[in-house]
């Protein structure tokens, strides 16, 4: 990857929506040179595919819990078969297995305390293998981007 893909990328992690002409006249290249290296990117799985970004509170998401999970044991069994139910949750936006006293960190959003309240006793707590729960609820948010810079 060179500087002109890695301009190409941030471009894009800015609007995938330009056209490649535009994206042509910032990068002082033909149409064709943007097209075909977009392709290549793609190809190599350096990018891996285009989503629109929504605003969570204009579509009733807007309460951000940080839901840290203890499981009963670490062994495979229960890490496999706890992160194949997790990620059939569609609250659960992000779910990272981590280090420390805790197993999984999950992201989870939706509407108000009473959506949360209803997520946690009738789909978390029913998953197998979780010990214990502990949530922390966002006050703020101060950072949020999804663009890497290169």
């Amino acid at each position: 990857m060179d500087i002109i893909d890695k301009n190409l990328l941030m471009l894009l992690q800015e609007d995938t929506k330009k056209t490649t002409k535009e994206l042509s006249l910032k990068l002082n290249l033909s149409v064709t040179a943007v097209y075909e290296r977009i392709k290549k990117l793609e190809r190599e799985g350096v990018i891996e595919k285009y989503v629109a970004l929504l605003n969570r509170n204009k579509i009733e998401k807007g309460f951000v819990v940080f839901c840290h999970i203890k499981l009963l044991q670490h062994s495979k069994d229960f890490l496999t078969k706890f992160e194949s139910e997790v990620v059939k949750l569609d609250e659960v936006l992000e779910c990272f297995h981590v280090s420390g006293d805790y197993d999984y960190i999950l992201k989870v959003c939706v509407k108000n305390m009473e959506a949360y309240r209803e997520f946690m006793v009738t789909k978390l707590t029913n998953l197998n293998h979780i010990g214990s729960t502990h949530s922390t609820f966002m006050i703020g948010q101060v950072k949020n981007s999804t663009a890497f810079v290169l």
